[in-house]
C-alpha cells in the first residue's frame, strides 16, 4: 500500500522539488556524510532531488534509494545516467513493507516524506529494521506552522492553511517538524538529537526569495488550489487574493521565516 502524495506528481512539482533541494542543500545536508564503502537507504526518494546531495556529499558510499512511484524513480534514474553516478540503485516498494533482509543497511536518510505518511511511527521503525545496530538514522521535515511572513495577510494565511487542512485531509501532517524528537523515540531510534534549520528570506538575501519563497514555497501552496476550491476552502477570488499576498512576502517589502527539523539517531540492537 501507499499513502497519497498531497503535491501530486507533476513535471511542475517534479522542478519545485529540485528548486528546493538545490536552495536548501548547505542547510539541510550539512554534517551528512558517509563513509566509503557504507551502504546507505535513502527511503522515499521521490524523483532523486535529495539524491544528488547525498551522492555529491558522499561519492563513495553506496546508495539504495526506495520510492512507490515508478514515473518518480524514472526521473532519478534518469538523472543518475546523466551525471554518470554508478554508486546508487533504484527498487521501487512500500515504504511499509520494504523488499530488503533486515540490517542491509550501514545507514538510513529519510528527508520530507514522514509527513505524508499516515503512520509515521510505523513506517519509520520498519524502515530501522534494516540497518545494522548502531547505524545512523537522519531524518529531515518541515512543519507549516513554523511559518511567519510580512506582510501577513489576511487571505495568504488562510491560502496556507489550506495547505496544512488538505495534507491532514488525507493522513498526512504537515506540522510534524515539532514533534520529530518523540517520533523517532517512539520508532525506536536511539541517542536522538534535533535541531531546527531555520530559512528567513527578506530583499538582502535574492537569492533565498527566489529559490524558496517564489520557486519553492508559493508553488507548494498553488499545489493544493483544485482541493481547496473543492473543498470550499475558500472562493476562488479568496484563493487568487491569498496568493497575490503571499507573492508581497517576496518584494522588497516582505520577508519570510520558515523552519525544518533535522534529527539524528542510531539504529537499535535487534
Amino acid at each position: 500500500m501507499s499513502d497519497p502524495y498531497v503535491h501530486g506528481y507533476t513535471t511542475r512539482e517534479a522542478r519545485r522539488l529540485g528548486d528546493q533541494a538545490g536552495t536548501l542543500a548547505e542547510l539541510l545536508h550539512e554534517g551528512t556524510r558517509y563513509p566509503a564503502g557504507a551502504k546507505v537507504l535513502e527511503a522515499g526518494c521521490g524523483v532523486g532531488s535529495q539524491t544528488r546531495f547525498l551522492v555529491e556529499g558522499s561519492p563513495e558510499a553506496r546508495f539504495t534509494c526506495l520510492d512507490i512511484s515508478s514515473e518518480s524513480l524514472a526521473q532519478a534514474e534518469a538523472q543518475a545516467a546523466e551525471r554518470g553516478w554508478e554508486n546508487l540503485e533504484f527498487v521501487r516498494g512500500d515504504l511499509y513493507d520494504a523488499p530488503f533482509a533486515p540490517a542491509s543497511f550501514d545507514h538510513l536518510f529519510v528527508c520530507f516524506v514522514l509527513e505524508h505518511l499516515t503512520r509515521p511511527v510505523e513506517a519509520l521503525a520498519g524502515l530501522m529494521r534494516l540497518v545494522k545496530p548502531g547505524g545512523s538514522v537522519t531524518v529531515i521535515e518541515g512543519d507549516h506552522g513554523s511559518c511567519y511572513f510580512h506582510p501577513d495577510g489576511a487571505l495568504a494565511r488562510r491560502a496556507w492553511q489550506c495547505l496544512i487542512d488538505a495534507q491532514a485531509a488525507l493522513g498526512g501532517d504537515s506540522l510534524i517538524g515539532r514533534r520529530l524528537y518523540p517520533l523517532m523515540v517512539q520508532a525506536g531510534a536511539e541517542q536522538v538529537r534535533v535541531g531546527p534549520r531555520a530559512v528567513y528570506c527578506d530583499d538582502s538575501r535574492p537569492a533565498w526569495v527566489e529559490g524558496f519563497v517564489r520557486r519553492t514555497i508559493i508553488p507548494m501552496v498553488e499545489g493544493v488550489r483544485e482541493a481547496a476550491l473543492a473543498e470550499g476552502m475558500m472562493s476562488p477570488e479568496e484563493w487568487a487574493e491569498g496568493i497575490a499576498q503571499l507573492h508581497q512576502t517576496a518584494t522588497a517589502q516582505g520577508s519570510f521565516l520558515y523552519t525544518f527539523f533535522k534529527g539524528v539517531g542510531v539504529a537499535p540492537a535487534a
